[in-house]
């Protein structure tokens, strides 16, 4: 299924759209039966989230549009603000 940044930007009015963000950072670990992908982008210091059911090919170095939300993570007992991608395409 192809989505349309447009498209879901009018469905959800607190979604941001990003394009040609440098990555600098890319991680996946196994999360259950989910891979989790955690990348950071270059001049940002906030990580990027999101699960797929297989590995991704390596994003470091790339450029990607990103369709996120901004969201809050609890850990060690801290809140943490992440970045729920929705979309990510390499560009």
């Amino acid at each position: 299924m192809i989505s349309d940044p447009k498209d879901l930007l009018k469905k959800n009015e607190q979604l941001i759209h990003s394009d040609a963000k440098r990555v600098v950072s890319h991680v996946q670990r196994q999360k259950g039966e989910w891979i989790l992908h955690t990348i950071m982008l270059e001049d940002c210091d906030v990580p990027f989230r999101f699960k797929r059911q297989k590995k991704y090919m390596s994003l470091d170095g790339c450029r990607v549009n990103l369709t996120y939300y901004a969201d809050t993570e609890l850990v060690a007992g801290m809140s943490m603000e992440i970045m729920k991608v929705v979309r990510i395409k390499r560009t």
